[in-house]
């Protein structure tokens, strides 16, 4: 019987601990109040928006389906806890 030639499956790649090896996430400055404190920020897209949030920056709800922003500290390490989620509006005029 012959032998199957197995492709070779490359290793997963390690992303930072921060999350900013997220697939288009970017290091900006935060709000104001964080005192120009770096944050990892991606953007969520209308497809994946599928829950209720309330925006920091202007306490409405941001409905599913609505594309928006996700922010973080850079140094909170992407926890759950420390999200954020913005309307994108409100994320640029922050």
């Amino acid at each position: 019987m012959p032998r199957r030639n197995r492709r070779q499956r490359p290793s997963p790649r390690k992303l930072p601990a921060d999350g900013a090896g997220f697939y288009v996430a970017q290091v900006q400055e935060g709000p104001r109040w964080s005192f120009g404190q770096p944050y990892v920020v991606r953007q969520i897209g209308a497809a994946r928006a599928v829950k209720n949030y309330v925006c920091p920056g202007c306490n409405h709800t941001i409905f599913p389906g609505v594309a928006h922003v996700v922010a973080w500290p850079k140094d909170a390490g992407g926890q759950a806890d420390d999200r954020r989620h913005w309307h994108r509006g409100c994320w640029d005029r922050r």
